[in-house]
């Protein structure tokens, strides 16, 4: 069982995403460890009762253990070896990171411990050996864990955002563990807002509290790579690509801030258009009534705003970030969304009071 007051260690924490939506279950974070200067600096902003150490993990694992005893260990270790999006490779520094979160989980001896990263650290075949190894480690530190694939649509998140979430019980005997915690996790899906009716309160991008933080040119690519949808192809120059604001967004990169901004249509977005320049640009490239040429997309197009970004991500609209404006949209796209957290942090709690 949790104690009354449930409390938990963060580590590779950004800029406290995770932290919201654990915190929002109801878990008092101790003690945060990051790495990056800003994410650390936006993180004690916001979260002035916590204690936040900005400096590498390796530096501190030691320390961790005046936290014995604490009841969660979570957080989300960079994966960029393993993310389809990068190199996926195994040997970067960067990959040895999941195993650096188990030795923090050796030393405080946690009652549960949650760690998110890409999906494909969770399914691939390429990582088959990786994955069996973390959970072979989890099992002689005494947990039982799975990892568990989740769309972060499914729990209140606007974006298609799929994650490994690995999720170990200490001293867990259940025979259906992974069906029971499955049970849990879906007793939390909540059906995202689709864009349009989450962004449109905030205000058309250029007001105080809507600022415009991207002005990255939109061009049109002389040689459009087609898809099916409008917004799927390479029709559009960079790599930010448009949002559908009936729908969901694309995942978030944390390379946003430039041309990998996605955009979205202004004027559709808030009702002054019948439909999305963009669907309407794309039907003429498929019938061949447009030819394309190489310009500025016409102004009504323009990148996702910081506040947007984070809104997406389910950030409070009051959360305040540190760094500049690149800094600031790379946090975001790193973060996990704060709902998807919350989601997991509360079917854990409820897994404990039926199954421990």
């Amino acid at each position: 069982m949790m104690a009354e007051t449930i409390t938990a260690v963060s580590l590779f924490t950004g800029a406290g995403g995770m932290d919201i939506g654990f915190e929002k279950a109801g878990v008092k974070v101790v003690v945060a460890n990051e790495l990056v200067k800003e994410a650390a600096e936006t993180y004690k902003t916001n979260h002035s009762d916590g204690v936040m150490i900005n400096d590498d993990i390796y530096n501190v694992l030691d320390d961790m253990e005046e936290y014995a005893g604490v009841d969660f260990v979570f957080g989300g270790p960079p994966c960029q070896g393993f993310s389809v999006a990068g190199k996926m490779d195994p040997d970067d520094e960067r990959s040895k990171l999941i195993f650096t979160f188990l030795d923090v989980v050796e030393k405080i001896q946690p009652k549960a411990f949650v760690m998110e990263n890409v999906k494909a650290l969770g399914v691939l075949e390429k990582w088959e050996p990786i994955r069996r190894k973390y959970l072979d480690r989890a099992a002689k530190l005494g947990y039982q864990c799975m990892p568990f694939i989740l769309n972060a649509t499914e729990y209140g998140v606007s974006q298609k955002r799929e994650r490994v979430f690995f999720i170990g019980i200490k001293s867990g005997l259940d025979p259906f563990f992974e069906r029971h915690m499955m049970d849990m996790i879906e007793q939390q899906k909540n059906k995202a807002p689709i864009i349009r009716d989450l962004l449109q309160p905030l205000g058309k991008a250029g007001t105080e509290i809507n600022p415009d933080t991207c002005t990255a040119k939109i061009t049109f690519a002389t040689h459009p790579i087609m898809r099916k949808s409008p917004y799927a192809g390479m029709y559009f120059n960079g790599q930010g690509r448009p949002i559908n604001v009936d729908g969901y967004s694309n995942t978030l990169p944390a390379s946003m801030g430039g041309n990998k901004t996605p955009f979205v249509d202004e004027e559709y977005l808030y009702g002054n258009a019948e439909s999305d320049w963009v669907v309407d640009y794309h039907q003429g490239l498929v019938d061949g009534t447009i030819v394309p040429e190489f310009k500025d997309a016409p102004s009504r197009l323009r990148r996702i705003t910081i506040k947007e970004a984070a809104k997406i991500q389910t950030f409070p609209d009051d959360y305040i970030f540190c760094g500049n404006k690149g800094k600031v949209y790379t946090q975001i796209g790193n973060a996990v969304p704060c709902k998807l957290a919350e989601a997991v942090a509360r079917a854990v709690i409820e897994y404990q009071k039926m199954y421990i």
